[in-house]
């Protein structure tokens, strides 16, 4: 599973967070980018193809745990 990122100025962990319509479309781009890397550039990041392809399929609304606790 992937972690995606959170820009800084967003990012707070210790509050709650909403989730606005440019984060999901911000996440679905990430998931679809992640989903056409090379498997070089995926082992760099400890992740295999299987792993990729399952990150990159999950819906736009399926949002990191993270973000939402």
């Amino acid at each position: 599973m992937a972690f995606l990122s959170v820009p800084r100025s967003r990012a707070c962990p210790h509050t709650r967070r909403r989730v606005s319509l440019l984060d999901l479309i911000v996440l679905g781009r990430q998931r679809r980018k992640l989903a056409k890397l090379d498997d070089a550039a995926l082992r760099d990041m400890g992740l295999s193809r299987r792993d990729a392809l399952e990150e990159a399929r999950r819906p736009a609304w399926d949002v990191p745990h993270h973000w939402i606790r």
